[in-house]
């Protein structure tokens, strides 16, 4: 009890209240008598079997996960997405026994990414259709078999103090002299799964209020693709690193830089810069000099816009912190943000201001706008 009661007094005293208020409040959560009772009362019973269903989906979580991973690596949501397949049907195009197979397509359906629409009869379920929709998600779903490799201990992952490589590390490290492969690979996944940003972003923001805009670190071009369809009347442009611009698909009206946005100047001219996903990939220094070296390319009244998944967003906390925290933690580079965090840097980078811009789904994206 004393570690308990030095451990209030540490707090401001302010907060010592909420503090016992919460010790309290888990105290009583974590009674069986109280368990028992909040079961069997009307109104509280809902919220009882509601939290028992969170606190068994965090134990089951991973499994899950593997039960996605597995109905897209044998293309089981293709195959259920083109009509009803029955088990036989599974069998063939997943190379499964008759057993492994009725025990995929059964954890799928209760995952709702299968449904059964008559006795031995499958179609994709809502959580299917939705990803099947998605090239992008089932892109990152098959990526995520390097993160699963470096959680398969995750207190060795966290000990290792980003100090040991990791899978994560060596497939998203890559210099300027990266083989062309490695760069490659790399600039796939980040344009299939940029999509999904830059709707958000489109959908949020007016670039067409732009002359010139400048994706920074753009990769592919699958970013400057959607502004340059969204936004006919304005110039776009890519800085990204040699063997990634050289493998580029981009309108033949995008300007292309090659260049090392860390150690070149920015191109000059443009009023709109975008930094999509590429603050959070790097720790807080390199984030600093990048938003320095934005601040002296754009001209007076230009804006900078941030499209990335951010820390302590409403509705997308879990994302922030516990996915891309060890995503990132694994990556060995980088850290999720908060908005305000950005907003302190902006400040320290020179930015006149900045807002938060609302998307329709933070989960997948939130977007920042600074003002020169």
């Amino acid at each position: 009890m004393s570690t308990t009661i030095e451990g209030f007094q540490a707090l401001p005293w302010l907060m010592r209240w909420k503090g016992r208020w919460v010790a309290w409040r888990n105290a009583v959560l974590a009674s069986p008598h109280f368990q028992l009772w909040a079961a069997r009362l009307p109104l509280l019973s809902w919220v009882a079997r509601r939290r028992a269903v969170q606190a068994f989906d965090l134990v089951a979580g991973f499994c899950y996960s593997q039960v996605l991973a597995a109905a897209v690596q044998v293309g089981l949501l293709d195959l259920l997405r083109r009509g009803p397949c029955d088990l036989p049907g599974v069998m063939k195009a997943s190379g499964l026994s008759q057993a492994a197979a009725l025990r995929l397509v059964r954890a799928a359906a209760a995952l709702d990414l299968a449904e059964e629409v008559a006795p031995g009869w499958w179609l994709l379920g809502p959580q299917g259709a939705a990803l099947q929709a998605n090239p992008g998600a089932i892109a990152m779903v098959r990526h995520h078999a390097l993160l699963y490799a470096d959680l398969a201990d995750p207190v060795a992952l966290l000990r290792a103090d980003r100090a040991a490589p990791t899978a994560l590390s060596a497939f998203w490290h890559y210099a300027g002299n990266a083989p062309a492969p490695e760069a490659a690979a790399y600039s796939a996944l980040m344009a299939t799964s940029q999509a999904m940003v830059a709707s958000q972003a489109l959908g949020a923001y007016r670039f067409a209020r732009h002359r010139r805009v400048l994706d920074v670190g753009g990769g592919h071009g699958a970013f400057a693709n959607a502004v340059a369809r969204a936004c006919p009347r304005v110039d776009v442009g890519v800085l990204d690193l040699p063997p990634v611009i050289a493998g580029a698909q981009v309108d033949r009206r995008i300007a292309l830089h090659v260049g090392d946005f860390f150690r070149d100047p920015l191109p000059a001219g443009y009023d709109c810069i975008t930094l999509v996903r590429v603050l959070h990939d790097h720790d807080d220094a390199a984030c600093a000099a990048l938003l320095r070296a934005v601040h002296r390319a754009l001209p007076p009244g230009g804006r900078l816009v941030v499209a990335e998944p951010m820390a302590a967003t409403a509705g997308a906390a879990a994302m922030g912190e516990a996915y891309f925290g060890l995503y990132l933690w694994a990556m060995n580079a980088g850290r999720p943000r908060s908005a305000c965090e950005y907003g302190a840097m902006l400040k320290n980078a020179g930015f006149s201001r900045w807002r938060r811009q609302a998307t329709d789904y933070p989960v997948v994206s939130s977007l920042i706008v600074a003002f020169r």
